[in-house]
């Protein structure tokens, strides 16, 4: 059984954030279901390694870190024509049959002990509502973290034939205080695509080097429908992260693109999930990391092919550069094959700077910290041609640009 926080919690908490944000009563009850069930969840499942449990969730001091009733962002949110950029309170009086639809049918609201926890008490959320056939490509939601702990939601749904790209950033304030102990932060984004519908999701997560930060991100797609994720995670204390599409229509389709740095002691636990259902099915899973001082990281990428999952295309890359000696990283890629008319492959790397690549350009009169950051920045390089949003990648490329600097 996982530590346990809610002993701090109570009905009358969770009461009180969803009258706040004048929620129904099925969302209330959501709620304290959650809450209900805190006491028979563990918590979520932790990568391993032969002989390693690399991350420890249950060490975490949250009863210290999480305040439910005290919270304080600053969002902006920027919509596109035809499409609605909602608040949550704003989003359950214009499309409240839109949000009890869908609202945890891609992530199950009780699937860990930190799930349910961020359903109980999420009071930070944005609906994404694209109706069927309208295209938007700028899209934009930015967060800011002000207080010791807040909890994020985020709904995403594209009707038929739709198309939406959307570029989420995550970061604390400037005006927020300093805490020796720790912040946390908790972000779930359901996503669902329609018949033929195309959703890009990409994300960048920069919150202060205390956070302690915790997040899901999954969605559906129907038949020719398209999801795409980017996760790039450059801040934080600790992070695990997992990135997951279920391919349920025929002829769906989705990318999912990783990139993170690490320094100090940081900790990175990324997972890239794909659920291969419908036939005709295609998936791509790319992630690149970096590692220096006495950072960690460890990279889940798993591909699952259902046995009705006919003429299946899977493929997966993974590749973590260490800088340190100090730092340490390992990665887990797993193809689960039920379906013999698939076409598949996994890959994964991990390395330190290539000596002669370092000697040929050192030769050459270019320094040594000057070579090793241009070869960084060059093994990035696959990666940020994988994303297609063009701010998303000059904004991932100024802050490893910054990294390397520092």
């Amino acid at each position: 059984m996982s530590t346990q926080i809610h002993a701090n919690l109570t009905e009358s908490q969770v009461t009180e954030i969803s009258e706040s944000l004048g929620e129904p009563e099925w969302l209330l009850e959501t709620r304290l279901d959650a809450l209900a069930a805190l006491d028979g969840l563990d918590m979520p499942d932790v990568i391993r390694t032969p002989g390693r449990d690399w991350t420890n969730l249950d060490a975490l001091d949250y009863e210290s870190l999480v305040d439910p009733l005290d919270w304080a962002q600053e969002k902006d949110r920027v919509s596109a024509e035809g499409v609605d950029v909602l608040d949550w309170e704003t989003a359950l009086s214009e499309h409240g049959d839109l949000i009890e639809e869908y609202f945890g049918t891609v992530v199950d609201t009780e699937r860990d002990y930190l799930t349910a926890l961020s359903t109980a008490l999420f009071s930070a959320g944005t609906v994404v509502y694209v109706p069927e056939g309208v295209t938007a490509e700028d899209v934009k939601i930015r967060t800011r973290m002000n207080s010791r702990s807040l909890f994020n939601y985020t709904l995403v749904v594209a009707e038929e034939s739709a198309s939406v790209t959307i570029l989420e950033r995550q970061s604390t304030g400037e005006d927020a205080k300093a805490v020796d102990e720790g912040r946390y932060y908790s972000g779930i984004v359901e996503a669902v695509a329609g018949e033929n519908a195309h959703v890009q999701y990409g994300a960048l997560q920069n919150l202060s080097e205390e956070t302690y930060n915790f997040q899901v991100k999954r969605g559906h797609a129907d038949t020719y429908g398209q999801i795409n994720w980017i996760d790039g995670n450059i801040g934080t204390r600790l992070t695990k992260s997992s990135v997951e599409t279920r391919l349920i229509g025929d002829s769906s389709e989705s990318k999912i693109v990783g990139a993170f740095f690490g320094h100090d002691d940081q900790h990175f636990d990324i997972a890239s999930r794909v659920w291969h259902e419908g036939e005709h099915t295609t998936a791509d899973l790319v992630t690149r990391g970096v590692l220096d001082d006495a950072a960690r990281s460890v990279y889940e990428g798993v591909q699952d092919v259902g046995t009705d999952a006919w003429d299946t295309n899977s493929y997966q890359r993974e590749n973590t550069l260490m800088l340190s000696d100090d730092s340490e990283a390992d990665a887990s890629p797993k193809l689960i094959i039920n379906n013999h008319d698939t076409e598949a492959s996994h890959s994964a790397t991990v390395g330190q700077v290539d000596a002669e690549e370092l000697f040929y350009m050192t030769s050459r009169s270019i320094g040594e910290e000057q070579a090793t950051n241009m070869l960084v920045e060059g093994f990035f390089v696959p990666v940020l041609e994988e994303i297609a949003v063009a701010e998303l990648r000059e904004d991932l490329e100024e802050l490893v640009a910054g990294r390397l600097r520092n």
